[in-house]
């Protein structure tokens, strides 16, 4: 989920420093020197650190470069790092000889303005800017006297977007010279338990990766190192220059014991939502392509190979139909049509047939797919339980027809009218990429941009990839009104299958203990209830003074000091060495139930390693003990009998029942036929039940 509020252009302006006002090291250098490795043009940067933490897919980002000026004359040191076009800057700051100079970070228009007024008086200022496919660079550069050290850093923020199944963290590398101490570290804490991790490098070969690099994960953290020495950042054995020139790339998932996850910390919650094993929703899509003049030669020719891979990947429950726009518009079939064996060779026949001609008419164009699945829906010529999608794909502005950008987004979104998405592809740069935005994000949908590549037909259909799969259709998430202030977006028209909805929002008590989470969404056979019970209640395991909370919503094992302790989903087992288990298993009743609540129950699996001075409520009944039941009989519950138990010098009356037994199955448990004594255990125990209640444990 990206929070639309976030900046995406952002300045850090240094406005106390002018660029020739910088303190000069007290110091002179005399005669030449013998530059060390890994300087260039008398600049030496001899540390560079990205160091990350991740917690529940929320990456806090730091990068440090630290550079001296070897050189006996003032040098300009410049500080380049490329973002991730959804992060967003927090912090910059930039230290010279000990002094450190704090950045301000400011929104995009207000940014943009600054930055010209800095620059133009001489000052250091900073600018992010669009810088490929996925990223956005940010670049500062500033005078430093000779024997001076800098150190700029950098600090941003991103939440993670599950992609086909995993968490993608995207970091470049492009320290353009050798450098001394280059590391990369990352920390990750997810606390329903990490499933896979892996990491790659585009720049280096395996082998030399396998050695300088580190990646471990067990249970709830993850970790992930990348330190090459001098040697494996040379390009070659004999080489000064750095083969450190590509992407590092971070992928993870998550353990999924239910479809969601939610999480409280502080009085806010956030609600991660991912089911899997449904089956897939059929899909009407329409495709609505440009193939004006300037789509000619090989971005037709891409999109068409696109387009062919997307027909082979289509199943035969889903429908489509072609839209083609140039000065007029013109679509393969009159109307929407059943994706079986016959009619896709006939569309693939047509593809390859498409031809590039006039101008871009985007408005005639879109209207008339939109019109198309609107028509199938009414007639009903789909399926009631199918799902419709718009994909216009277009690398120019509209200039004919209706070519005013905010009267076509207009049309659209009265054509559609919230009833299903519109994605948006741009090809190339020579398009209004924010109007294709826009409308898209509007229509609840997106906008992708596709670079021109020897790849670009790859670009289309990793597209499609995202959206061929949907599981679920109009998605809402609903939580207790009078328990929540604020709320992010909590309705979707689609879930895919890969991705993951993340609603986060703010509790009206911050002492809050549960609250329930319901999603609701059409699928592919039913309509759909997801429940999520939330608790904040915690287990605390203290060493000595020191404590560690815990969950009773967490998968966890904790071992220290011969004690062991594993919690799973409401059930917690407490071993001691090699002697005896206990499991200790919450128990969660109707929440508006006038009378009972919930409850723990505590239950011993191999009592019989206790000693036989072991007494107490449970103690008492560890050791082996005489009784007799007889004289079976109906009770007041036709299905639960009566009986008479003789045990201790007493008769009572005992009722037929069952109970979950814990031995073999610490988890679930195994259930079991038993006698109920009444009256509280009188005749049974020891004493009075009175007489084992303590105002506290400790």
């Amino acid at each position: 989920m990206a929070f639309a509020w976030w900046p995406c252009l952002i300045l850090a302006l240094l406005s106390s420093l002018a660029a020739s006002g910088f303190p000069r090291s007290p110091f002179r250098l005399l005669g030449k020197r013998s530059l060390p490795e890994g300087v260039a043009n008398g600049i030496e940067v001899y540390s560079t650190k990205i160091n990350s933490k991740v917690t529940s897919r929320f990456a806090h980002n730091v990068v440090t470069m630290r550079a001296v000026n070897r050189a006996d004359t003032a040098k300009e040191v410049s500080f380049d790092v490329e973002l991730p076009k959804t992060a967003f800057i927090t912090n910059f700051t930039l230290t010279i000889d000990g002094v450190t100079y704090p950045g301000n970070v400011k929104e995009k228009e207000v940014a943009k303005k600054q930055y010209e007024k800095a620059v133009s008086q001489g000052k250091t200022a900073g600018l992010v800017k669009a810088s490929g496919r996925k990223l956005e660079k940010f670049t500062v550069s500033v005078n430093v006297a000779a024997g001076s050290k800098v150190t700029f850093e950098l600090t941003y923020e991103e939440l993670l977007k599950r992609h086909k199944g995993k968490y993608e963290m995207y970091l470049k590398v492009q320290p353009k010279q050798l450098v001394k101490h280059f590391e990369i570290e990352v920390d990750i804490f997810e606390p329903q338990g990490i499933s896979m991790l892996d990491a790659e490098a585009s720049f280096i070969t395996n082998d030399l990766l396998g050695s300088a690099l580190t990646k471990s994960f067990s249970g709830k953290k993850g970790h992930v190192s990348f330190k090459p020495s001098l040697d494996q950042q040379r390009s070659c054995p004999t080489c000064t220059d750095s083969l450190l020139n590509g992407d590092f790339t971070i992928t993870y998932d998550v353990n999924r014991e239910s479809p969601g996850n939610v999480q409280i910390v502080n009085g806010y919650f956030v609600h991660f939502f991912a089911p899997q094993g449904l089956p897939v929703v059929p899909k009407n899509v329409a495709f609505v392509i440009d193939i004006s003049g300037s789509m000619a030669g090989r971005k037709l020719e891409q999109t068409k190979e696109a387009l062919l891979r997307i027909l082979e990947d289509m199943k035969e429950e889903d429908y489509l139909n072609f839209t083609l726009f140039s000065g007029d518009v013109s679509t393969w079939k009159e109307h929407l049509v059943q994706a079986t064996p016959e009619n896709l060779q006939e569309a693939r026949t047509f593809v390859k047939s498409m031809e590039d001609k006039g101008m871009t008419n985007i408005n005639d164009g879109l209207l008339r797919g939109i019109s198309m699945l609107n028509k199938a829906r009414e007639e009903h010529r789909i399926p009631e339980r199918s799902t419709s999608i718009v994909i216009m794909l277009t690398d120019g502005d509209a200039n004919v027809g209706e070519s005013r950008p905010e009267k076509i987004q207009e049309n659209v979104r009265n054509a559609i009218g919230g009833k299903f998405p519109l994605y948006n592809l741009g090809f190339g740069n020579n398009l209004n990429y924010n109007f294709l935005e826009n409308m898209a994000l509007e229509n609840h949908g997106f906008a992708r941009r596709i670079y021109e590549d020897s790849d670009a037909d790859l670009q289309l259909q990793g597209f499609y990839e995202e959206v061929a799969n949907p599981l679920l259709t109009g998605v809402e998430m609903e939580y207790p009104e009078n328990a929540i202030l604020d709320l992010t977006q909590n309705t979707y028209q689609h879930f895919y299958d890969g991705s993951e909805i993340v609603v986060a929002g703010r509790l009206v008590d911050e002492d809050m203990n549960s609250f329930k989470a319901d999603v609701k969404g059409h699928g592919a056979t039913n309509d759909l209830t997801f429940t999520e019970e939330v608790t904040t209640e915690k287990i605390t395991l203290w060493n000595r003074a020191v404590p560690s909370t815990f969950s009773w919503l967490d998968t966890v094992t904790v071992t220290q000091d011969g004690l062991s302790m594993m919690i799973n989903r409401k059930n917690m087992v407490v071993s001691f060495g090699d002697g005896v288990t206990f499991v200790v298993v919450l128990h969660q009743v109707w929440k508006k139930h006038p009378v009972h609540r919930d409850f723990l129950g505590f239950y011993v699996v191999d009592s019989h390693r206790m000693s036989a001075q072991t007494h107490g409520l449970l103690g008492q009944f560890f050791q082996p003990f005489d009784f007799k039941v007889s004289d079976i009989r109906p009770g007041s519950d036709p299905t639960k009998p009566d009986a008479t138990l003789v045990v201790k010098n007493h008769q009572l009356i005992v009722t037929r029942g069952s109970q979950k037994d814990y031995r073999k199955d610490a988890s679930i448990g195994t259930k079991v036929v038993c006698w109920f004594v009444h009256n509280n255990g009188e005749g049974l125990i020891d004493g009075v039940h009175t007489d084992y209640i303590v105002p506290n444990l400790f």
